[in-house]
């Protein structure tokens, strides 16, 4: 029995002065994500321009362009066109001229443009513009045949209130810390992103692939946030997507190993 319990007070001593002598260290990885849109064909991109609407402070058709040009620029192979941006909602509204003045199909009543856009409802009408083969075609030719990024986009102000959790500090009476839970009302305010990515192929003027993204963001009630800040706070979580949309991202990461 005493020799039973020796040998197992020296394998349990062997595992403790093995595990004191094996250390570990981390070593970065890259994994590669493949684009979900193949774009070999095009060596041209021309972020053209979106219907937008929301919040007044923010041009999001004008910011949005700029943006996406920007990033497209320092993390695509494509040739990033500069050209003017184009007045989309005018042209959208142009045809739907023409198409109320003349012979509606099967008598259905057209729908109302809205002058400014606020909610998503108002985007629907124009978002026949976006299926005019021709027109992108021709935009398309105009450019030497690029890849055209275009779509809506909503930023839109935002309100809730209810309960929210968070911890609070607390000391008893012998003067021990802790964290504990609590839940309080809270009114907040803050702003909706959601825009929808159009990929569209210049020498056809057919859609290829499109995308519609969400994002929100909170702020306290009694905190003041410019709109652009806001903005462009969310378009930052939403840039990796729409990169992946076109060529191949890496995430970064550790993986552990024993030595």
């Amino acid at each position: 029995m005493t020799a039973r319990l020796v040998r197992t007070a020296c394998s349990l001593l062997a595992v403790v002065l093995t595990a004191a002598c094996t250390s570990y260290y981390e070593i970065p990885i890259e994994t590669p994500i493949r684009p979900k849109l193949d774009v070999s064909a095009f060596q041209r991109v021309l972020v053209a321009g979106f219907i937008a609407g929301g919040s007044e402070d923010v041009d999001a058709n004008l910011e949005t362009v700029r943006l996406l040009r920007s990033q497209l620029r320092t993390k695509s192979e494509l040739r990033v066109i500069d050209a003017d941006v184009l007045p989309l909602m005018d042209v959208a509204a142009e045809e739907h001229t023409v198409a109320t003045n003349g012979d509606s199909s099967n008598g259905q009543e057209q729908q109302q443009l809205a002058a400014v856009i606020k909610e998503e409802k108002d985007l629907e009408p124009y978002e026949h513009i976006f299926a005019n083969v021709e027109y992108w075609k021709r935009i398309g030719e105009e450019y030497q045949s690029p890849l055209i990024v275009t779509g809506t986009v909503m930023f839109t102000p935002h309100a809730r209130s209810g309960f929210v959790q968070r911890e609070q500090e607390v000391y008893d009476s012998f003067g021990r810390r802790r964290v504990v839970p609590i839940r309080t009302y809270m009114e907040r305010k803050g702003f909706i992103l959601k825009p929808k990515f159009i990929f569209i192929d210049g020498r056809t003027g057919t859609t290829l692939h499109s995308e519609t993204f969400r994002e929100e963001i909170l702020y306290n009630a009694n905190q003041t946030t410019p709109a652009l800040s806001s903005y462009f706070e969310l378009m930052d979580r939403l840039i990796p997507s729409f990169l992946s949309t076109l060529s191949s991202q890496k995430i970064k990461g550790t993986r552990v190993l024993l030595k």
